[in-house]
């Protein structure tokens, strides 16, 4: 939700503000709401068409420019660093005497809140789980592929989406609050093409692409959402995963997130996102404890030790020659940093707005390291969690994940005591992620 121009500080920014309300505004909205209008519609009319088309234009530029994906996230992970560790990393985004608005707790909730949470919840037993049964490259079922199945979900899950966020966070807060420029996408272009440029056709069909990625990469997360809670729902009232039933809770889900967005960043949307960390913790900790506990350390340090040293050759690798593999890659690497990228216009946005006060190497730290590494932790728990259980052959949980990835946390807590339990807690944490998700 933008904050009224004469809250913000600057003349600059001001004087941008009434610009924007006289002209520029009206037309990208009118646009990027016409845009997906239509978009929306053909779905709705023509579903076979539209999916049709989208699976091809997916399979288009993940063929063609899947290596375009593959640098760009790699320059993306290396430029906020780089920042981070020169002689600009003890600049503030914002006045040189400003702090942070916020405490590092309820930083780091909204931060996870926004740029992770629906997702890591919805693979972080499918993932492992699928890469288990389906490995790029070691023998399906065995030792050797759990461990695989590990890495390449802390490898997806690590510093390259955050470093996404970050590229796009990071300038917009520089420019926003040290200089005064609008909170816009189109801010980002100043210094390539000035300000005439930046209020001109040019400034605008980027911001019209923006809204229109952050409705693209929304969706996807949104809808995992509400499959997941479908799912948890009826696992645990038999209520049955319809699209009445999804319609209902996205109408739910809508009323609430609509009430902490308007209610602000401060009474709203920070008190959401505080209560979510609390509840992943709690979650977190009751498997950790009632799970494999040295089984789960032992996987940590040691996928852990296994990321960094394959880190870049990850990180570059394409399998030109190699079509299974290179089959995978589409389907999982290129398609999360697709995603990372269709999100990274309006977590990005989310992630400056709470950022003001910072300074640039605090910001990096935080924004790159401290998530990736919970999302370790939480991939960790989760994911060796349902991995024992199939080692140790006693279910059946891969082939029921294999049918329906989004059931995947509820097969597993069948395994273990208070299962049931954390199913309930489990369908609140994805209910509150998903609202903290649609407020950013």
């Amino acid at each position: 939700m933008k904050a009224p121009c004469p809250v913000l500080f600057g003349k600059r920014r001001r004087e941008a503000c009434a610009l924007e309300k006289k002209s520029g505004f009206n037309e990208v909205f009118v646009i990027s709401m016409g845009v997906t209008f239509a978009v929306v519609l053909w779905g709705l009319l023509m579903p076979e068409g539209f999916g049709n088309f989208a699976n091809s234009l997916f399979g288009f530029l993940v063929n063609k420019f899947g290596w375009g994906y593959m640098l760009a996230m790699n320059v993306f992970v290396v430029f906020p660093i780089f920042l981070a560790l020169s002689k600009y990393g003890n600049v503030r985004l914002g006045p040189a005497d400003s702090r942070p608005e916020f405490s590092n707790f309820s930083w780091f909730a909204m931060l996870f809140s926004a740029g992770m949470g629906v997702g890591l919840v919805f693979y972080g037993v499918g993932e492992p789980v699928f890469h288990f049964l389906n490995p790029p490259t070691a023998e399906p079922g065995t030792a050797v592929a759990a461990a695989e199945a590990m890495r390449k979900s802390f490898f997806h899950w690590g510093i390259h989406p955050w470093a996404g966020y970050a590229i796009i966070a990071l300038p917009l807060a520089y420019f926003q609050f040290r200089k005064g420029y609008p909170g816009l996408i189109s801010s980002l272009f100043i210094p390539l093409v000035g300000e005439r440029g930046v209020k001109g056709a040019f400034g605008k069909a980027v911001d019209i692409l923006a809204i229109f990625a952050t409705v693209a990469g929304i969706a996807t997360s949104l809808g995992l959402g509400v499959l997941q809670i479908n799912s948890g729902l009826n696992y645990l009232f038999g209520i049955s995963s319809t699209i009445t039933a999804q319609l209902m809770i996205i109408l739910v889900l809508a009323l609430i997130y609509t009430g902490s967005a308007v209610a602000g960043i401060e009474k709203g949307i920070k008190r959401v996102a505080d209560s979510n960390l609390y509840i992943a913790l709690t979650l977190l900790g009751l498997l950790f404890l009632i799970g494999p506990t040295i089984n789960i350390l032992e996987t940590w340090l040691s996928t852990f030790g296994d990321y960094l040293s394959s880190l870049v050759r990850d990180s570059f690798m394409l399998a030109p020659n190699d079509e299974k593999y290179k089959a995978w890659l589409n389907g999982w690497t290129i398609f999360y940093w697709a995603w990372w990228i269709a999100w990274a216009p309006f977590v990005g946005s989310f992630i400056a707005r709470i950022s003001r006060g910072r300074t640039i190497r605090e910001f990096v730290m935080g924004v790159l390291i401290v998530p990736a590494l919970g999302s370790f932790t939480w991939f960790a728990v989760f994911g060796t969690s349902a991995l024992r259980i199939e080692l140790a052959g006693i279910g059946d949980l891969a082939t029921k994940v294999a049918a329906d990835i989004s059931t995947g946390v509820f097969e597993m807590y069948n395994y273990y005591f208070l299962g049931g339990i954390m199913s309930v807690i489990m369908v609140v944490l994805i209910s509150t992620f998903f609202i903290t998700s649609a407020n950013s």
